[in-house]
This record gives structure tokens, sequence and C-alpha cells, in this order.
């Protein structure tokens, strides 16, 4: 029988790359895998496309729903929606978590007759307002005075503190997410000035606990504002100013304007007290930076780079103090500088 040619042939030595050889190519791959993951930590987790500026007015999207929902009606919200338990209250609504469609929400219920127009002009806010800056609407009865909005598990804004200590969140505990937090709270009021509707004033904010009750903190660790009961509307055309409530206001959170001017030998008396504008929210800005910042490592870093324009905001002068993007600019300016300088030294350790 006749031999293959090719038997007589020897195969060349298999050659083994060294040790060495395949210890810097697996450094070399995880380098490679670090620099594509370094932008994607550093930048905080945004809010997902359920946005309801996504759908046309009078429609909403939420979770994981992938088509837009007209708002319900007093006969699906009567109907559709199971009441839970209490979990929240305040002077206007008390709000009930709820099942609607095996999906949580909230329901707010009107406290007293008496309220009614509070409650009232928060619906009409809610509805004209509708956007990533504020909670989703659902659906409204004004024959029941009841409105349905998106729940958030997490809570009021003033809940932050005790819900970064939590395990499971403690991966978000640091400067860049909190920075972008009080970048989103710039960014709230910046809307609410420059708003559908026209500039908007934040009155609910006589103090920190209550101005922070005023926001919730979403799953995916963004603000959206819930209560829009106090929003009246500066018109400058029109020379409409604005005054927060009836009673006199005290202490150093509030804009030195909102303060009574004549001193404590007159009596306060509501028709002498001056309106005043927007930018007692402005002054506000740098308490409420200050809560979301907390005092993790790098946060101090952030309050020296943010001095400047909070200094700003704490003029005595309301028209010397920086508009809401003026104040949107900066902290963003001042997340990328942050950020990118961070992204940069820890590629040099590599």
């Amino acid at each position: 029988m006749e031999k293959n040619p090719q038997d007589g042939r020897k195969s060349p030595p298999h050659r083994e790359l060294p040790p060495v050889v395949g210890l810097l190519l697996a450094m070399v791959l995880m380098n490679m895998l670090l620099y594509l993951c370094l932008d994607q930590f550093f930048i905080s987790p945004r809010r997902s496309a359920g946005d309801p500026s996504h759908c046309p007015y009078g429609y909403f999207r939420m979770g994981q729903m992938k088509n837009c929902s007209p708002w319900l009606s007093c006969e699906e919200l009567r109907t559709e929606v199971r009441q839970l338990k209490l979990v929240g209250e305040g002077a206007v609504k008390r709000v009930f978590l709820s099942e609607w469609k095996e999906r949580k929400v909230a329901l707010s219920r009107l406290t007293s007759l008496e309220m009614k127009d509070d409650f009232l002009h928060g619906l009409q806010m809610l509805k004209s307002l509708q956007s990533k800056h504020v909670v989703t609407l659902l659906g409204y009865c004004e024959d029941d005075n009841t409105i349905l909005t998106e729940y958030h598990p997490l809570g009021p804004l003033s809940s932050l503190e005790k819900t970064l200590n939590l395990s499971k969140y403690r991966n978000v505990n640091t400067w860049q997410h909190r920075l972008q937090l009080a970048t989103d709270y710039v960014g709230i009021i910046n809307y609410l000035h420059h708003s559908p509707r026209g500039t908007l004033v934040m009155c609910d904010s006589s103090d920190l606990p209550k101005t922070l009750s005023q926001y919730l903190l979403t799953s995916n660790f963004s603000i959206v504002v819930n209560d829009l009961d106090a929003l009246p509307l500066v018109n400058r055309s029109s020379g409409t100013f604005v005054k927060c409530g009836h009673r006199e206001l005290h202490g150093d959170f509030v804009a030195p304007e909102q303060l009574w001017p004549y001193g404590e030998d007159m009596p306060f008396h509501d028709d002498l007290m001056p309106s005043y504008d927007e930018k007692i929210d402005i002054w506000k800005i740098p308490d409420v930076s200050s809560f979301l910042l907390g005092h993790v490592e790098g946060s101090d870093m952030v309050r020296f780079h943010l001095f400047d324009i909070h200094k700003a905001c704490k003029s005595q002068t309301p028209a010397e103090r920086p508009t809401a993007q003026d104040i949107l600019d900066t902290y963003q300016k001042v997340l990328n500088s942050l950020r990118d300088t961070v992204v940069s030294q820890t590629r040099e350790m590599l």
C-alpha cells in the first residue's frame, strides 16, 4: 500500500507562551475593561425614558409601560385603584399608598374643604407642568377631590441620609451622586422659573425640612418635585409679585426680603408686608445643596468649588443674586470638571 507523503512529515513543535507574557496580556485586557467602565462609574444613574414629557398632554407612562395611557377618569379611579395605607399627611392632602393594575401608586385625598382651592391649584400645576422634573400624574377626580400620581418608595428628600445609610445604597453615597442630586434640584428650580405657566416661586419653603418635603427621591436617584400647592406667579410686565402666606416668617433660611422689615415695635400686618420675586428661591439653594452634599469624602472639595456661586446666592440685594440658570451652569461645569479630573487620575494609576 502506498504511503501518504504527509505521514512522514514531522509536525512543528507546539510552543507554549511564557507565563509572563500571559500575565501581561491579562493585565492589558483588564486595563482596557477598566478604561471602558470608568466613565460609566463616575456618571450618576439617570432617570429612565419613562418621562411624562414623552407622552402628549393628558397621557402618562411610568415604570415598564411601553405605551402612553390616558389620565385615569373618576370612574377608573373609583373602580380600579385599591387604597392600601396612609403614608403621608399635610395641611392640604393625605397621601395613601395604593395599587392600580398591580402597580404601586400614590393616591392623594383632600384633607378638608377649606383647603380645596390649594388642592385644585396643585392639580392644575401638576397637569400643566408634567416633565422629567415633576412627579408623574396618572389621573384625577375633582368630584371626589382625589389625585393619583406615581409612587416613589424612597420617599421625600428629607429621608436621603437614612436611605444612603442602607447597605444596598452605599455604592451611590458618593460626592458624584450627591452633586448630581443637587444639580437635579437646581434644575427643578430653573424649570419652575421658566415654566410653561411663567415664573413660578416655590413658596412652601419656610425652613429646610419643609422644603425637602416638597421633593421625592426616585428609585434611580434623581429628584422630582411632588407638592405644587403653593406656586404663585411672578409677572414683571404687569408688576405682579408674590408673598408666601399671610403670616410673619422668621429665621435665616428664608430670604431677607421675606422678613418683616419694620422692626419689633410695629406689629406684623400682612397688608403692609412688601412682596418679592423668584430670587427668594435662589437664596435657599446653598442650604439645600449643603444638605444634599452631606459629609462624604469629597463633599468639602465640591463645596469649595461652589463657594463663589453660593456666596452670590446669599446677596442681601435680590437683583444681585444669580439666576437659577447661572447656578445650574456652574453646578454642571463643576460636576464635569471634577469627574474628568478623577477619571484622569485613576487612569494614570493603572
